[in-house]
């Protein structure tokens, strides 16, 4: 497919590690890849997250388009080619004892007439919670009324069940761009792929990439996910 019969949308995926590691790393990497949006997984979600999440984009070159403490760190930045008509944040049932997690969803549409669904979520560490967080996270992607572009930290590879549960009716674009050897953690010893970017069937993966540099390795604890999309015009 020729960029004439869809529109450019580049993404990157990224649990950004709490910002724990190389801000600075952390920033280029980001800007390098010149994203017109960012899943970021592990975002701000504490005290002066707003304030926290408007400085990580502006560091990034974007915008806060939603999520933040709402969705339990999940947050969904833009550039000024996507505009966001909606938001919405997820909240998954707490299990005692457990981490709280959530999801951000963003009503947009990108400069050239396509809408689509962004999303976000980071799944738990805990097997037996992952499945009923997949299942929600699938039935809030399956209720979208646009094209969906979806990014996660399963914290499980694409042979386990909450993996099956989301990959269910849409693209991994790692498949897609026959790059499902990419592992993207952890960047000190690589060894699983447990990041993913899944889309709608309309879209077409055009590359994929998981960035493994000197700086990505000093950034995060993961690679990002770096997708270049095409996008059917919707009416």
């Amino acid at each position: 497919m020729t960029e004439s019969s869809g529109v450019p949308l580049r993404v990157v995926s990224y649990n950004v590690h709490g910002q724990r590691d190389d801000a600075a790393a952390l920033a280029a990497v980001v800007r390098g890849a010149a994203p017109d949006v960012v899943i970021v997984q592990e975002g701000p979600r504490r005290f002066r997250w707003r304030h926290k999440s408007a400085a990580l984009a502006e560091s990034f070159g974007l915008v806060v388009a939603g999520g933040g403490l709402p969705a339990l760190g999940n947050l969904l930045l833009t550039s000024l080619r996507v505009r966001v008509l909606a938001t919405r944040c997820q909240q998954f049932p707490l299990t005692p004892g457990r981490h709280l997690r959530g999801a951000a969803y963003a009503d947009c549409v990108v400069a050239g007439g396509a809408r689509f669904t962004l999303a976000g979520s980071h799944l738990s560490t805990d097997p037996a919670e992952r499945p009923g967080q997949a299942a929600l996270f699938k039935r809030e992607l399956d209720a979208a009324a646009t094209p969906v572009v979806a990014g996660a930290d399963l914290n499980e590879g694409p042979d386990a069940p909450a993996w099956a549960t989301i990959a269910r009716g849409l693209t991994d674009a790692a498949v897609a761009a026959d790059r499902a050897d990419r592992l993207t953690y952890s960047c000190a010893d690589p060894r699983r792929r447990i990041d993913a970017l899944f889309v709608d069937p309309r879209i077409t993966v055009v590359d994929y990439d998981v960035v493994d540099t000197p700086q990505t390795r000093r950034a995060s604890d993961h690679f990002p996910v770096l997708v270049d999309l095409l996008l059917p015009v919707t009416g």
